[in-house]
């Protein structure tokens, strides 16, 4: 198709990981041994979450809907990243680039603002714990999440929608292994002026503010932590809070890195790195962080494989 002086894209190329021949089969093995570990850990999570009476408690109400955000944002990217690995041509149409574009805002945000509300829950369960069934209740923390769900799938269609009503004319080669917004604003001859100051805005609005709840609540808990008199009771207060607080550091420290800069200063080699680590490490990472580190999760896990091994 021609528009003006300009070819106008149908489709997009994505150039992956690396263009090195000898490197395509051994990274297709690697990522498909984290996409397994990814559907184990983070299937076996929610399972457990689901059958277990014990797990039936806030926290680990928002950990199951951390443990699907993982699942389902790892299915949209991993797959397709897999076939390109084994591919001659590494083409992603203009509809499934904008689903990647769509799904992946959405889980990004619900996972990002989940790690806020955990954190909050953890502030109402130390601080106020004889508040915390009331304030935690079932209806209050339903209602959370499909507030959370209203927020992404806001957001992702606004961004959806303001990035694919530019002209993409330049070149239809993508520099990565999956349609993000910053590679795909650099291939656009239109404008990106709006999109990258909304980009830029709802960044600020969910990122910031979530990871702004996050720190005042730890302000808080840890200044209720340091007047327990205890040394117990510091302690298993603490390791509550410690797997939460490694997600927090591992997601906000590469989100923050990825998204708060100028599509100017794009440097795709090192975005690509921070980009694996952001959509398939941190939730292979995720379900052995909270199993390793807590007691309910192990007695569960031990408790659920005893009842398998009995009936086979």
């Amino acid at each position: 198709m021609e528009e003006g002086n300009h070819s106008v894209v149908t489709e997009f190329i994505l150039s992956g990981l690396t263009d090195r021949p000898e490197l395509q089969v051994p990274l297709f093995v690697l990522f498909l041994l984290i996409y397994v570990l990814i559907i184990v850990g983070n299937g076996g999570m929610f399972l457990l979450i689901t059958i277990d009476p014990r797990l039936h408690t806030p926290m680990y109400f928002f950990l199951r809907n951390l443990s699907f955000c993982d699942l389902g944002y790892s299915t949209l990217i991993a797959p397709k990243m897999l076939q390109n690995f084994l591919a001659e041509r590494k083409s992603i149409s203009l509809t499934a680039c904008a689903v990647q574009i769509y799904i992946s805002g959405l889980f990004s945000d619900m996972e990002c603002l989940l790690l806020a509300v955990m954190a909050y829950d953890r502030y109402v369960a130390i601080c106020n714990p004889l508040l915390y069934t009331v304030t935690m209740s079932r209806r209050f923390c339903n209602q959370l999440v499909v507030g959370m769900c209203a927020v992404g799938l806001v957001e992702s269609m606004i961004q959806t929608c303001l990035t694919f009503r530019l002209s993409f004319c330049r070149s239809n080669v993508i520099n990565h292994f999956f349609c993000d917004m910053a590679p795909l604003l650099a291939l656009a001859c239109s404008d990106t002026r709006l999109n990258e100051t909304v980009l830029l805005a709802f960044t600020c609005l969910i990122v910031v503010s979530s990871f702004v709840t996050i720190l005042l609540s730890y302000v808080y808990i840890f200044s209720t932590i340091l007047r327990i008199r205890s040394i117990e009771g510091c302690s298993k207060a603490f390791s509550t809070c410690i797997s939460h607080l490694i997600l927090v550091v591992m997601f906000y420290g590469t989100a923050l890195f990825v998204y708060l800069r100028p599509i100017s200063s794009y440097s795709m080699d090192t975005d690509k790195m921070a980009s694996v680590f952001y959509t398939l490490v941190i939730a292979m990472l995720n379900p052995l962080i909270y199993s390793l580190r807590n007691r309910e999760v192990k007695d569960a896990l031990r408790k659920a494989t005893n009842k398998l091994l009995s009936t086979s």
